[in-house]
Protein backbone atom coordinates (compact mmCIF):
# COMPACT_ATOMS: atom_id res chain seq x y z
CA UNK A 1 0.00 0.00 0.00
CA UNK A 2 1.42 3.35 -1.06
CA UNK A 3 2.19 5.85 1.68
CA UNK A 4 0.52 9.21 1.76
CA UNK A 5 2.75 12.25 1.19
CA UNK A 6 2.39 13.16 4.86
CA UNK A 7 3.37 9.65 5.96
CA UNK A 8 6.41 9.64 3.68
CA UNK A 9 7.47 13.06 4.90
CA UNK A 10 7.21 11.86 8.49
CA UNK A 11 9.25 8.74 7.70
CA UNK A 12 11.95 10.84 6.03
CA UNK A 13 12.19 13.02 9.13
CA UNK A 14 12.34 10.02 11.48
CA UNK A 15 15.04 8.35 9.37
CA UNK A 16 17.02 11.57 9.17
CA UNK A 17 16.85 12.16 12.92
CA UNK A 18 18.05 8.66 13.71
CA UNK A 19 20.85 8.76 11.13
CA UNK A 20 21.97 12.27 12.09
CA UNK A 21 22.15 11.18 15.73
CA UNK A 22 24.03 7.99 14.87
CA UNK A 23 26.41 9.13 12.13
CA UNK A 24 26.36 12.90 12.44
CA UNK A 25 24.89 15.50 10.12
CA UNK A 26 27.96 15.64 7.89
CA UNK A 27 28.28 11.85 7.86
CA UNK A 28 24.77 11.29 6.54
CA UNK A 29 23.86 11.79 2.89
CA UNK A 30 20.48 12.40 1.32
CA UNK A 31 20.78 8.99 -0.32
CA UNK A 32 21.32 7.37 3.09
CA UNK A 33 18.16 9.03 4.38
CA UNK A 34 16.14 8.08 1.31
CA UNK A 35 17.25 4.45 1.47
CA UNK A 36 16.46 4.23 5.17
CA UNK A 37 13.04 5.79 4.59
CA UNK A 38 12.34 3.37 1.75
CA UNK A 39 11.98 5.95 -0.99
CA UNK A 40 13.99 7.32 -3.89
CA UNK A 41 16.24 10.34 -3.55
CA UNK A 42 13.96 12.11 -6.03
CA UNK A 43 10.97 11.50 -3.72
CA UNK A 44 12.95 12.89 -0.80
CA UNK A 45 13.89 15.99 -2.79
CA UNK A 46 10.22 16.53 -3.58
CA UNK A 47 9.67 17.11 0.15
CA UNK A 48 12.98 18.70 1.14
CA UNK A 49 15.36 20.75 -0.98
CA UNK A 50 18.47 19.66 0.97
CA UNK A 51 19.76 18.33 4.29
CA UNK A 52 19.61 21.78 5.84
CA UNK A 53 15.86 21.91 5.20
CA UNK A 54 15.44 18.53 6.91
CA UNK A 55 17.52 19.71 9.86
CA UNK A 56 15.51 22.91 10.20
CA UNK A 57 12.22 21.00 10.34
CA UNK A 58 13.58 18.44 12.79
CA UNK A 59 14.48 21.19 15.24
CA UNK A 60 11.17 23.08 15.05
CA UNK A 61 9.57 21.15 17.98
CA UNK A 62 12.64 21.79 20.17
CA UNK A 63 12.63 25.48 19.31
CA UNK A 64 8.89 25.74 19.98
CA UNK A 65 9.33 24.21 23.44
CA UNK A 66 12.32 26.46 24.14
CA UNK A 67 10.32 29.58 23.27
CA UNK A 68 7.51 28.40 25.56
CA UNK A 69 10.04 27.86 28.37
CA UNK A 70 11.44 31.35 27.81
CA UNK A 71 7.97 32.84 28.18
CA UNK A 72 7.31 30.78 31.31
CA UNK A 73 10.48 32.01 32.99
CA UNK A 74 10.00 35.67 32.10
CA UNK A 75 7.98 36.57 35.18
CA UNK A 76 9.95 34.50 37.70
CA UNK A 77 12.73 35.60 40.03
CA UNK A 78 15.07 34.26 42.69
CA UNK A 79 15.02 30.60 43.70
CA UNK A 80 11.70 30.02 41.95
CA UNK A 81 13.24 31.12 38.64
CA UNK A 82 16.35 28.99 39.18
CA UNK A 83 14.56 25.80 40.18
CA UNK A 84 11.89 26.17 37.50
CA UNK A 85 14.52 26.77 34.81
CA UNK A 86 16.53 23.72 35.85
CA UNK A 87 13.53 21.41 36.06
CA UNK A 88 12.04 22.58 32.78
CA UNK A 89 15.31 22.52 30.84
CA UNK A 90 16.10 19.04 32.14
CA UNK A 91 12.68 17.83 30.99
CA UNK A 92 13.13 19.45 27.57
CA UNK A 93 16.61 17.98 27.16
CA UNK A 94 15.48 14.47 28.05
CA UNK A 95 12.40 14.66 25.85
CA UNK A 96 14.52 15.67 22.85
CA UNK A 97 17.64 13.58 23.47
CA UNK A 98 18.36 12.82 19.81
CA UNK A 99 17.58 16.34 18.70
CA UNK A 100 20.01 17.71 21.32
CA UNK A 101 22.74 15.45 19.95
CA UNK A 102 22.04 16.64 16.42
CA UNK A 103 21.87 20.28 17.55
CA UNK A 104 25.25 20.03 19.27
CA UNK A 105 26.74 18.37 16.18
CA UNK A 106 25.40 21.04 13.83
CA UNK A 107 26.05 24.22 15.81
CA UNK A 108 28.68 25.40 13.26
CA UNK A 109 26.08 25.09 10.46
CA UNK A 110 23.36 26.90 12.38
CA UNK A 111 23.75 30.44 11.07
CA UNK A 112 20.03 31.26 10.91
CA UNK A 113 17.43 30.54 13.61
CA UNK A 114 13.96 29.33 12.61
CA UNK A 115 12.35 31.61 15.18
CA UNK A 116 13.73 35.12 15.95
CA UNK A 117 12.41 34.66 19.50
CA UNK A 118 15.32 32.26 20.06
CA UNK A 119 17.86 35.07 19.79
CA UNK A 120 19.52 35.46 23.18
CA UNK A 121 17.60 32.50 24.62
CA UNK A 122 20.68 30.96 26.23
CA UNK A 123 21.45 34.20 28.05
CA UNK A 124 17.90 34.42 29.38
CA UNK A 125 17.75 30.82 30.59
CA UNK A 126 21.16 31.17 32.26
CA UNK A 127 19.97 34.38 33.94
CA UNK A 128 16.94 32.52 35.28
CA UNK A 129 19.13 29.66 36.54
CA UNK A 130 21.24 32.26 38.35
CA UNK A 131 18.07 33.46 40.08
CA UNK A 132 18.51 36.84 38.30
CA UNK A 133 21.62 37.41 40.41
CA UNK A 134 24.14 39.85 38.87
CA UNK A 135 26.97 38.23 40.85
CA UNK A 136 29.53 36.92 38.32
CA UNK A 137 30.02 33.75 40.39
CA UNK A 138 26.29 32.98 40.16
CA UNK A 139 26.30 33.67 36.43
CA UNK A 140 29.28 31.33 35.91
CA UNK A 141 27.53 28.58 37.89
CA UNK A 142 24.39 29.09 35.81
CA UNK A 143 26.26 28.74 32.52
CA UNK A 144 28.01 25.63 33.81
CA UNK A 145 24.66 24.13 34.80
CA UNK A 146 23.01 25.05 31.50
CA UNK A 147 25.92 23.90 29.34
CA UNK A 148 26.37 20.73 31.34
CA UNK A 149 22.73 19.76 30.95
CA UNK A 150 22.82 20.43 27.22
CA UNK A 151 25.98 18.37 26.66
CA UNK A 152 24.72 15.56 28.90
CA UNK A 153 21.50 15.34 26.96
CA UNK A 154 23.43 15.28 23.68
CA UNK A 155 25.68 12.51 25.04
CA UNK A 156 22.52 10.40 25.51
CA UNK A 157 23.77 8.34 28.49
CA UNK A 158 22.32 4.82 28.90
CA UNK A 159 19.65 5.78 31.43
CA UNK A 160 15.90 5.82 31.41
CA UNK A 161 14.25 9.19 30.85
CA UNK A 162 13.08 9.70 34.44
CA UNK A 163 16.39 8.60 35.98
CA UNK A 164 18.31 10.89 33.63
CA UNK A 165 16.02 13.84 34.31
CA UNK A 166 16.37 13.42 38.07
CA UNK A 167 20.16 13.02 37.87
CA UNK A 168 20.55 16.08 35.64
CA UNK A 169 18.29 18.18 37.84
CA UNK A 170 20.10 17.24 41.04
CA UNK A 171 23.54 17.85 39.51
CA UNK A 172 22.52 21.23 38.08
CA UNK A 173 21.02 22.38 41.37
CA UNK A 174 24.20 21.35 43.20
CA UNK A 175 26.21 23.36 40.69
CA UNK A 176 24.01 26.35 41.45
CA UNK A 177 24.39 25.84 45.19
CA UNK A 178 20.74 24.92 45.54
CA UNK A 179 19.81 21.53 47.00
CA UNK A 180 17.29 19.40 45.16
CA UNK A 181 13.99 19.02 47.09
CA UNK A 182 14.84 15.43 48.08
CA UNK A 183 18.31 16.43 49.31
CA UNK A 184 16.89 19.45 51.13
CA UNK A 185 14.28 17.28 52.87
CA UNK A 186 16.97 14.78 53.84
CA UNK A 187 19.12 17.57 55.26
CA UNK A 188 16.20 18.98 57.22
CA UNK A 189 15.41 15.53 58.67
CA UNK A 190 19.03 15.05 59.70
CA UNK A 191 19.07 18.50 61.27
CA UNK A 192 15.91 17.70 63.25
CA UNK A 193 17.40 14.41 64.43
CA UNK A 194 20.56 16.25 65.45
CA UNK A 195 18.52 18.80 67.40
CA UNK A 196 16.66 15.97 69.13
CA UNK A 197 19.87 14.24 70.15
CA UNK A 198 21.31 17.52 71.42
CA UNK A 199 18.22 18.19 73.56
CA UNK A 200 18.31 14.67 75.01
CA UNK A 201 21.97 15.06 75.91
CA UNK A 202 21.22 18.44 77.45
CA UNK A 203 18.41 16.99 79.56
CA UNK A 204 20.72 14.23 80.73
Amino acid sequence: MARTPAALRGQILESALRLFAQYGFRGTSLQHIASDAGCSKASLLYHFANKEAILAELLVPVEREAVALDARLAGLDGEVAAVTAVNAFAALTVRFRREMKVLLDTLPERTVLNDPALDGLGDRIADAMAGRSPDPADQVAAWMALGGMFVTGAADPPMGDEALREAMTAAALRTLGRAAPRERAKGEDEAKRGDGVAREEGDA
